[in-house]
């Protein structure tokens, strides 16, 4: 009898410490560290990018994975040096579990080292750099939106098979100008007449779009994100070249550049991995909810940053709510249990998703908006062109 009671009173101990263990693990808060770009000209991306986290954790209660969350935002402010400093203070003071986010590739590039030495996982919302796809690849690396080159590539897939004979190029001269340019160009074969690279941030283009009409191209492709994009289409429909080439883009005509270009943007063409118009059940809500929500159509940047919730939800989820646990919050979050608002979604090796792959139109909605709409899928599943370079499996 006395053995049957120690027996009982031991499991009732092992109980205890395990209920009092997972109590421990339920009332982990989850902290993570948001780097957006929220102020200049650039500033609407990053806006849609957190607007779209933020409707996501408001969906679910506030929390991530069932876990109380705090999210610590910050304005990397587009400045690389700006942005590690802050960085740096995510890691060191505030603890964060995971730092996410990202608008641009210089900042990402920049981050990426502090982040990776600290051991602590970096899930982009936007910015995919080809060195951190291919050789430069790390396991604590996670992107929740695509490689750079990849909607370029849609581009010149697009420009190859409508004939385009000769085509002038032109994008920001850093690293995600660099690889939208290696993007378009891995699949269009055509003429490329000129490369212009000019200064990130530049909102003047009357040099540019001068040396545009005495190329003889048939079409320009360029990539020129937020304030930069609404510039450059606003001079280009008012120097008439609108009337002369076909405009081709990839992140320069979308939701966030629309509200001020409008009229002017209306009937161009863009390389994308999601629109509003995408039938799927998820995205059909979330469309619904953000319209309602902020009172304006969702762009690329905010569909990212929405399924960048739903993904770190979906991981937490995996791991019971233990974020402490690197090693098992990288495998849950590499399973990608969620469902995107893009449709079929998967990491590959390196991290970087497989996708599908659609050219988009820039259309005036019968209640005035101007949103983008799919045309057609241009790949189906796509992965990247560097994850043979990635030593990760």
């Amino acid at each position: 009898m006395r053995k049957t009671q120690i027996s009982a009173l031991m499991a009732s101990t092992l109980l205890v410490s395990a209920f009092a263990a997972s109590a421990t693990v339920s009332a982990e808060p989850v902290k993570i560290g948001f780097v957006a770009t929220l102020s200049g000209p650039s500033a609407p991306l990053g806006v849609h990018m957190r607007n779209g986290f933020q409707l996501a954790l408001k969906e679910l209660g506030g929390k991530l994975g069932g876990q109380p969350t705090e999210v610590v935002i910050v304005d990397d402010e587009l400045k690389p040096d700006v942005a590690v400093t802050k960085v740096k203070g995510l890691l060191e003071r505030d603890k964060v579990n995971v730092v996410a986010g990202v608008v641009f590739s210089n900042v990402m590039m920049a981050i990426a080292k502090p982040v990776f030495e600290s051991e602590t996982l970096l899930v982009s919302g936007n910015a995919g750099p080809s060195p951190l796809a291919g050789a430069g690849c790390s396991p604590f690396f996670f992107s929740a939106s695509y490689q750079n080159d990849q909607n370029h590539e849609a581009m010149g897939a697009y420009a190859q098979a409508k004939g385009f004979k000769r085509v002038v190029l032109m994008t920001p001269n850093y690293q995600a100008g660099r690889d939208s340019l290696a993007g378009f160009k891995r699949y269009y074969k055509g003429e490329v007449v000129e490369e212009m690279l000019t200064p990130l941030g530049q909102l003047d283009f009357s040099a540019e779009l001068a040396k545009l009409a005495a190329s003889g191209a048939d079409a320009v492709f360029t990539f020129m994100p937020g304030g930069m994009g609404v510039a450059l289409v606003k001079q280009f429909s008012q120097s008439g070249l609108n009337k002369k080439m076909q405009f081709l883009s990839a992140f320069t005509v979308d939701e966030t550049t629309l509200p001020a270009t409008k009229d002017a943007a209306e009937g161009m063409i863009s390389g994308a991995q999601w629109a509003p118009n995408l039938e799927n059940a998820e995205n059909k809500a979330f469309v619904a909810a953000y319209e309602k929500e902020f009172g304006a159509p969702p762009s690329l940047y905010a569909s990212q940053g929405y399924d960048l919730a739903k993904l770190l939800d979906g991981a937490i989820k995996t791991t019971g709510g233990n974020v402490s646990d690197k090693a098992a919050l990288r495998k849950a979050i590499a399973a990608a249990p969620f469902k995107s608002v893009r449709g079929a979604f998967k990491f590959n090796a390196n991290g970087f998703p497989i996708q599908d792959f659609f050219v988009v139109k820039a259309v005036k909605r019968a209640d005035g908006a101007f949103v983008t709409q799919m045309q057609e899928k241009i790949f189906s599943a796509q992965s990247d062109a560097y994850v043979a370079q990635c030593a990760l499996k």
